[in-house]
């Protein structure tokens, strides 16, 4: 396993003596007699992608949830800012700065996106019988944070729900940078997207990492992880099977290692045998089909 160095800086983000962001040594979660997840080590800084992959199964959701206060850790030792820490509620995870946004983003389809930026958050305007909501700043506040991330929306009082899947990861995106967030965790946002709108979440993450959040990026695509990442820590059965920098490891090598390397090459040989064996018998029905076509005597 190759030792991650954490005196690489990006620019205008931290220093070499600044403490990281969120920091795991040898964390694990056992429920009794089953151990999710073990001796997991991972280092997330200001300005950079951290992402986390591995299959279903791998220890991923428990990663995050340990992380976002969901479930607390039995082993190891969690910090945030340099201090020791053990959330116990989401929302203590979310005064210290750590925001998730989750596959199903926690809007509501048929509300605005004004609305939805905004969601148990609201801004109001006068006191006592007279406050009301404040909609003419939340609106213009959503536009400018928007535009900030580079998402032009043309009216922010369409409903959330008519927006592309990619849009309404990146509104969410918005959503946890606007609000304060230092570490934004990102649950697979591009499991259930095609090609072109995984493309645009893919920037919207690079925006946030520009603008000095530490990101963890939580996928089980390498080809999505590569591009945008700094470190990648490779999960298997609860277990971390490999953390690395970018310049120490190479795409096909985080896949090999993503597949398992013995298990591929085995993989590799069965298809290879079935496409053989598929070749014989288009051979044989090609015969059948010419004896058949041939006049006969």
């Amino acid at each position: 396993m190759t030792t991650v160095s954490t005196q690489n800086t990006p620019t205008g983000a931290t220093t070499d003596t600044a403490a990281p962001l969120v920091e795991l040594a040898d964390v694990g979660k056992r429920y009794g007699n089953i151990i999710a997840l073990r001796e997991v080590t991972m280092t997330v800084d200001a300005g950079k992608v951290t992402c986390v992959l591995g299959d279903n199964g791998a220890g991923k959701s428990t990663l995050i949830k340990i992380i976002a206060g969901l479930h607390q850790h039995t082993d190891g030792t969690l910090r945030v800012g340099g201090e020791e820490t053990t959330f116990t509620s989401p929302r203590q995870a979310l005064d210290a700065g750590i925001a998730t946004v989750y596959q199903d983003l926690a809007v509501v389809p048929l509300m605005p996106v004004w609305r939805n930026f905004f969601l148990g958050s609201e801004l109001t305007t006068g006191f006592g019988p007279f406050k009301r909501l404040d909609v003419a700043r939340m609106k213009e506040t959503t536009k400018a944070e928007l535009a900030d991330m580079g998402i032009d929306l043309r009216d922010v009082d369409q409903p959330i729900g008519t927006l592309s899947g990619g849009e309404r990861q990146c509104v969410a995106i918005a959503r946890a940078v606007h609000f304060g967030a230092k570490v934004l965790i990102l649950d697979e946002p591009t499991a259930a997207l095609g090609v072109k709108q995984s493309g645009v979440v893919l920037r919207y993450i690079l925006q946030a990492k520009e603008r000095g959040l530490g990101v963890v990026f939580i996928t089980h695509n390498p080809h999505h992880a590569y591009p945008v990442g700094d470190r990648f820590l490779l999960l298997k059965r609860g277990r971390s099977i490999g953390y690395y920098e970018k310049k120490d490891i190479l795409l096909g090598d985080l896949t090999a290692q993503m597949a398992g390397g013995a298990e591929l090459e085995e993989l590799t040989h069965e298809l290879e045998q079935l496409g053989g064996h598929t070749s014989q018998m288009q051979q044989v029905q090609a015969g059948m089909a010419e004896s058949q076509a041939r006049p006969r005597a």
